[in-house]
């Protein structure tokens, strides 16, 4: 008999056994998740849900109603135009600022008439067809401004509209929402709603 058989021992089948459900059960309580980590995950799951719920376009985007004046491109927010009315009959005004341009008489409703160009003391570029008046109202202001022509209404993603110098446009950052990649001036209609340099009503019953 040789070394090698003399020190061989017989397999224990019942050892292997227990050896390998105790590898087994080692792996099993690695890869478990504890309670904790269970609830983590359904947390972040759920989250991830109910960012895919809200639809993008609802937040992203801005309706604006886009117009033409002397050759340049403009667009003011929907929610703050009540209506577009064709420019007749314009009353000057004397003893007003040069940018309030006259009154217009609309179902017997008298609304002055202001041009942003002149407000903005933007110069003059090109020539002009004025023909429609864009109504702006809010709870306390109401009057309109002039265009050429009105391009239409359409839908703006919020991310398109990037910050533009005032030199570049030559309006006053306040005033001015952004531009986009077309060179589409957004205005900022709420603030020229709100400001008090545009006393219109007092200007008109004055």
């Amino acid at each position: 008999m040789s070394t090698q058989q003399k020190n061989s021992k017989p397999i224990d089948r019942n050892e292997v056994k227990q050896r390998l459900e105790t590898a087994r059960a080692a792996i099993e309580h690695i890869w478990a998740p504890t309670s904790e980590d269970t609830q983590r995950i359904l947390k972040e799951r759920a989250l991830i849900l109910a960012r895919e719920a809200v639809p993008a376009e609802a937040a992203e985007h801005i309706e604006v109603i886009e117009f033409l004046l002397a050759g340049e491109r403009y667009a003011v927010e929907s929610r703050h135009v009540r209506e577009i009315y064709p420019l007749e009959n314009l009353t000057p005004l004397p003893c007003t600022p040069a940018f309030v341009l006259g009154i217009i008489n609309i179902r017997g409703e008298i609304l002055s008439v202001i041009s942003i160009k002149k407000f903005f003391d933007l110069p003059e570029k090109g020539l002009t067809d004025l023909n429609k008046v864009i109504v702006l109202q809010s709870k306390s202001m109401l009057f309109g401004i002039l265009a050429d022509t009105i391009a239409g209404a359409r839908q703006i993603p919020v991310t398109a509209i990037q910050p533009s110098l005032p030199t570049l446009t030559g309006i006053r950052e306040e005033y001015l929402k952004g531009i986009t990649a077309e060179r589409t001036v957004v205005l900022d209609a709420g603030k020229l709603l709100a400001d008090e340099k545009i006393t219109v009503q007092d200007q008109v019953e004055g």
